[in-house]
């Protein structure tokens, strides 16, 4: 992955079931999840900007807004200046339409 793929560029939702050996998998909306009590999610858009979609009070979600920017071919950095929500670095490891995996990187 040299560049962003345009699948990136959606709302996707935390599937912590299937998360495993360090890798986040989220799927996009409208995927049919096993009930949860609440979802973390994320939002890429193509002007930089970044959501990062919290669990909030009843279980519904809370919205941080933020910026991404490519730090190197699959690194992002995401940041939300202004506040104090801390910023992360990650490695895109595999995204398509319907399926994002990604690792955490050390800063």
């Amino acid at each position: 992955m040299n560049e962003i793929p345009r699948s990136l560029f959606q709302r996707w939702w935390h599937s912590f079931e299937e998360d495993a050996g360090g890798v986040a998998v989220y799927r996009s909306e409208g995927y049919d999840f096993p009930l949860a009590r609440g979802r973390d999610g994320l939002e890429f858009l193509t002007d930089g900007a970044f959501i990062d979609y919290l669990v909030g009070a009843g279980d519904a979600p809370e919205s941080m807004h933020g910026r991404w920017r490519l730090l190197e071919s699959r690194r992002l950095a995401i940041t939300f200046p202004g506040t104090d929500h801390p910023g992360r670095e990650l490695e895109v490891l595999s995204c398509d339409e319907h399926l994002l995996k990604t690792r955490p990187t050390s800063q």
